[in-house]
Parts: C-alpha cells; structure tokens; sequence
C-alpha cells in the first residue's frame, strides 16, 4: 500500500500499516470476544488452574483445538489421544501456511516464526486474497497481535467469570464459535470449487454428528478438502 506525496509515490509508514492492520482486524476480534469468554470458562470447569487456563490462549493460541482439549481433559482422555486429536484440528494450519508461503518466504526469520504464530483462521482470512505485492508485514503483524491480545483478555476474563458466574458455559456461549466461521467462510465463497468443498464440509459434519460418529470432525474436513480439489481439477475455477 502506498501514498502519494508531491506526484511521487512513497511506501505507506510502518506504525501507519499496522493501526490499519488492527482496524481491519477489528470486526472478527470482537467477534470472537464470547468464543474467547467460552474458553476460559470452559478450561477452569475442566479442573485446570488459573495459571493453566490462561497459558492454553498464550501458547496454544486455537481457539477449537483449547476447547476440545479442555473437553478432553475433562473426560480424562490420554495424552497421546488428546495430542493426536489436536494435531488433526490443527492441521489446516500447515495447509494457510503452504499458501502463505510465497508472501512471507522472504522475509527475516524473526518475522516469520512470529507471524507463523499468529496465522490464526481470521489472520488468513483478512491476508490470503493479498498478492506478494500488496502484503505487508507491518499490516499483518498490527493485525495478529490485536487479535492475539484481545483473544488473551477474553478468555482472562472467561476465566475470572468462570469462577464466579456458575454455569457459564450453558449460556449460549458457544454459538460465537458457528458465526465467527460462518463470518471467515462465507465472503470467500466466490468460486464454484469453494462452494462444493463448503457443501460438502457442511453436509458431511451435520450427517456424521447426527451418527455419533468418532471423529467427524476429522473426516468432515477430509471430505471436503477433497471435494474441492476434484472440483477445482474437473471443473476449474468457474465464478
């Protein structure tokens, strides 16, 4: 992004690209705001201690693979079965950074390990439609760092309402996590593969949750990842 000053064209400021960065980030960190409540809440009900439940949004910083880990410990899963689900859930990370890749490759390695940490479900949604020439660090970084502070103080205060408000989690919080997806999703359904692959994620997870079927989730993204790359690869990417 650049301005112009004296007919000449000069590269926008650093702090200037990250303010807007974290305007543009905005709209889906207030979203997110009851997912983050619904954390911290959900990890102090688990048995996890105050330090324990603000460490999983500091370190962990995935908001589905915390609540199915907090799920887990609750219910006294093992490890090895609790690493393994999450890595699962995690997986789609791996696939925004492979996509990420050409924009950030050339970048220090400070920037990268930093903005590898911070490519969350929205950080990918607001950059990925981004070409090499219009990314920019500063943009993204102002970005994932206000997601990543306001994501913290959402599941602090979850925590301190998880102790004090009883039932908290049976409030209807968990309905942030449907519409902060909902919101990612569907501004970039403009292509008919990505429209199947949705369908099918869709269709798949509601026919597999109706069956209580062990790990659906799993296998609904399977399902639709795939329906997608044999509709990109038979049928292109019609509009």
């Amino acid at each position: 992004m650049h301005i112009k000053t004296d007919d000449r064209v000069q590269p926008e400021s650093p702090a200037r690209m990250f303010l807007l960065g974290t305007v543009a980030m905005m709209p889906l960190s207030v979203a997110v705001l009851p997912w983050g409540l619904l954390a911290g809440s959900f990890a102090v009900d688990s048995g996890l201690t105050f330090t324990e439940s603000q460490a999983l949004s500091a370190i962990v910083f995935a908001g589905s693979a915390q609540l199915v880990a907090t799920g887990m410990i609750k219910a006294g899963a093992g490890l090895f079965s609790l690493l393994l689900t999450v890595f699962f859930i995690a997986s789609r990370h791996f696939l925004y950074s492979v996509s990420m890749r050409s924009k950030i490759s050339g970048l220090p390695f400070r920037w990268r390990m930093v903005l590898g940490f911070l490519l969350t479900d929205e950080l990918f949604a607001l950059i990925s439609h981004q070409d090499e020439a219009r990314f920019n660090r500063w943009y993204a970084l102002g970005a994932g760092i206000s997601f990543y502070l306001l994501w913290n103080i959402a599941t602090l205060v979850g925590i301190v309402a998880g102790h004090a408000i009883p039932q908290l989690n049976s409030m209807g919080l968990d309905f942030a996590i449907a519409a902060t997806f909902i919101a990612i999703v569907i501004p970039n359904v403009k292509t008919l593969p990505v429209l199947v692959s949705v369908l099918t994620g869709l269709i798949m997870s509601v026919l597999l949750m109706l069956y209580q079927i062990e790990g659906s989730l799993v296998i609904a993204s399977l399902s639709a990842m795939t329906a997608g790359y044999v509709a990109e690869t038979y049928l292109g990417g019609r509009g």
